[in-house]
This record gives structure tokens, sequence and C-alpha cells, in this order.
């Protein structure tokens, strides 16, 4: 396995969180490899329903976030301190327009390495999961761009938020 994702960060509440988002990818994977078994791959259904997942998810964040669709909203709403740490992130840019955050560790991608998945199946995974984050920039009016992922093998995740056009 060459995907390299481990934590910096070793608070004991940091750890309980990151074993229920693990929890959350274990479940994502198995309901994966059972329909991939029965001969339906993941690609037929995940990455819609996890869409629509974002989209719901999004909807209650430009609430929570009391901005409307300023990504300024989305980063109060969904990136707090907490899951800063969860995901070692750096917050590089925000903005009414942007929001670029790196995230150094993914539970996810660590909840799938102790599951035995494979580099490939993990990228795949981690591209199902990532509709969510589509779903959720497309709820702001925004798009998501992932020039960097872990669970591609690069070293961090570039996750970007923008409008289109600014």
């Amino acid at each position: 396995m060459s995907i390299k994702n481990e934590p910096k960060i070793k608070n004991p509440l940091i750890a309980a969180i990151r074993e229920q988002l693990e929890h959350r990818a274990l479940w994502m994977y198995l309901l994966c490899d059972e329909a991939y078994k029965k001969g339906l791959p993941s690609e037929a259904y995940a990455p819609d329903a996890i869409k629509r997942c974002g989209l719901y998810q999004g909807s209650l964040l430009r609430e929570k976030g009391g901005k409307g669709d300023s990504l300024r909203g989305l980063k109060k709403a969904l990136f707090s301190k907490f899951a800063q740490l969860v995901f070692e992130m750096d917050i590089k840019q925000c903005d009414d327009d942007h929001l670029s955050i790196d995230f150094h560790y993914c539970p996810l991608v660590k909840a799938w390495q102790k599951q035995g998945c494979t580099d490939e199946e993990i990228s795949r995974l981690c591209d199902h999961a990532m509709c969510g984050d589509r779903g959720i920039a497309e709820s702001f009016g925004c798009v998501l761009d992932l020039p960097k992922t872990i669970g591609r093998g690069d070293d961090i995740c570039e996750i970007r938020f923008h409008r289109p056009g600014k």
C-alpha cells in the first residue's frame, strides 16, 4: 500500500472523533463491497446517492452558517476548530467566493486502509465520498476542485471551493 496517511495530532478526543468518521467510511465500504458482489458496481449508485446527501447537508449548512451562499458561512458551519484538528487542516483562503483548505490526514482513508483496500479501491471510494462535498459546493452555487487527494496517493487533499467565474 503506497498511500501515506498518518495523523500527527494524537489527542484522545480527536482520536475518538476520527473513529466515528472511520465507522461511517467502513459502512460505505461494506455497502459498496456487498453491492459489487451482487453485480452492481459502486459507480452505478454511490456517487449519486452521496451527492444527494451533500446537497441536503449543504442546504442545512447555508442556514447554520448564517451567510447565505457565502463560503465564509460554509467555513464557519462545517470547518470548525474541531474539524480542523480531526483532518489536520490548513485554511489557505476564505472569502465569499473561495474556500481553499489543505487536509493533511483523512480518517476515511484510514478506515479503508484498515480493511485492506487496495490503493485503487481507496481512490474510487475517496472519489465517491467527495461527491458529498461536491453536493455541498453545488448548494452554495459553487464547484469543488480537488487538485490533490490523499486517496489518490498525494501527500495532502487540496479542497478548493469556488464560485464559477471568480
